[in-house]
């Protein structure tokens, strides 16, 4: 059995605080050197840098504090070792008090600047979790968590998607990556998990699900004049999971292979055996979608992600390998598996992503009856509605005959 591992706490900023210190520091090394070397040496270095440090890293009234120090340092050590050159002692305290004026701002700039990149960040997050609401935690007797993690190094809204549907087919899903950034790849976004919702519902099999995502994006390409419709695509794995049979189908469109978790610690990654151009290329060409059938047991869990993870990097440039990171552990949850590997991406990288994270993991149950049909788990009631819209469909689907002529 493999080891059981839960997320990890992150690491504190010891460099961010550090820094907060120095200029106190820079004060308190100015006096002590000011009072044990000759009258030749000032202080006037040390004291006019540590309010300049304080401006981006403290607040305005811990900026003015830092400030008043360094004047009164100044003023004091001045005026006691050179009484006798007031020309020069005035000089160095004007000096300071300038500077400190300086330095408060410096404080009032970079506060709005960051008053403004969180209003960014707020109405970034709030348009991203409109397009991508998170998923109930169970659908379809399927027990299901998501993450995205926004890239720290861009503020911008990423291209990043997935979706969860329980159809009369089973559950279906879709992870995907849009190319670009900004408003132009979310309203792709936006086209993506909108016609993701309605043909999931409506067509049979993934392959046609594929294809009548291709064609939307082909009609609003055309439609709008934002949307890339010659050099856009969207990476994207579809997933289909059947409520009566343990299997797992999938149609990978140029996206990151997912993984299987199973309950012993194995991992084993569904490559798709025929490779296939991205979503909104089919101009290039067209050719039937793959579907590839693996066996998706009780206990298992399915990991989708973007390349957000396998593109992150280390300090000396290795990429992060999913598979590697969680062969041999289990997770008691979906939601302690996501955890942790947000956390364990963080710590490969060292914070320094530059790709946002898109991440949804489904684990199957072991089979036992779960309450609360509102939550997502399957009734008796349930899988009979699922066949009455199978016969259904069925049944217009059959060719119709002529009347036999009596």
């Amino acid at each position: 059995m493999g080891q059981r591992d839960g997320p990890e706490p992150e690491a504190k900023p010891l460099a961010w605080r550090a820094a907060r210190t120095l200029p106190y520091a820079l004060v308190i090394g100015g006096v002590l050197f000011d009072i044990g070397t000759p009258p030749a040496y000032t202080c006037a270095p040390f004291v006019n840098a540590a309010p300049l440090v304080a401006a981006p890293l403290h607040s305005l009234r811990g900026t003015a504090a830092i400030a008043l120090a360094a004047v009164a340092a100044s003023m004091s050590l001045t005026l006691y070792e050179r009484a006798d050159d007031a020309g020069q002692a005035m000089s160095e305290i004007v000096t300071v008090v300038v500077v400190s004026l300086l330095a408060l701002g410096i404080n009032r700039i970079a506060r709005r600047s960051d008053q403004r990149l969180a209003s960014a960040r707020d109405i970034a997050e709030t348009a991203q979790r409109a397009v991508l609401p998170s998923p109930a935690a169970r659908i379809g007797g399927l027990r299901v968590a998501a993450r995205y993690v926004a890239a720290e190094a861009d503020a911008r809204i990423g291209g990043d998607l997935y979706a969860v549907q329980d159809t009369p087919y089973g559950v279906r899903v879709i992870v995907g990556d849009v190319r670009g950034k900004g408003l132009e790849a979310v309203e792709a976004v936006a086209v993506v998990i909108g016609a993701f919702r309605e043909a999931a519902e409506q067509e049979r099999t993934l392959d046609a699900l594929a294809a009548r995502l291709e064609r939307a994006l082909r009609r609003e390409g055309a439609r709008r004049a934002n949307l890339d419709q010659f050099e856009g695509f969207t990476t994207a794995v579809l997933a289909e999971m059947p409520v009566a049979a343990p299997v797992l189908r999938l149609v990978n469109r140029g996206h990151p292979a997912p993984l299987l978790l199973h309950p012993d610690g194995r991992t084993s990654e569904a490559e798709p055996a025929v490779p296939a151009l991205p979503l909104g290329m089919g101009d290039l060409g067209e050719w039937p979608d793959s579907v590839e059938e693996v066996e998706f047991p009780p206990g298992s869990t399915l990991l989708l992600f973007t390349d957000g993870v396998t593109e992150a990097r280390d300090a000396r440039g290795v990429f992060y390998d999913p598979r590697a990171r969680l062969t041999g552990r289990q997770f008691k949850s979906p939601d302690v598996l996501l955890d942790t590997l947000v956390a364990d991406v963080t710590r490969h990288s060292g914070g320094r992503t530059t790709d946002d994270m898109a991440l949804l993991a489904i684990r199957r149950g072991d089979g036992r009856p779960h309450r609360g049909g509102a939550s997502g788990t399957v009734t008796a009631a349930g899988t009979a509605v699922r066949t009455a819209v199978d016969r259904r469909l069925e049944s217009r689907a059959a060719p119709k005959c002529c009347p036999r002529t009596q």
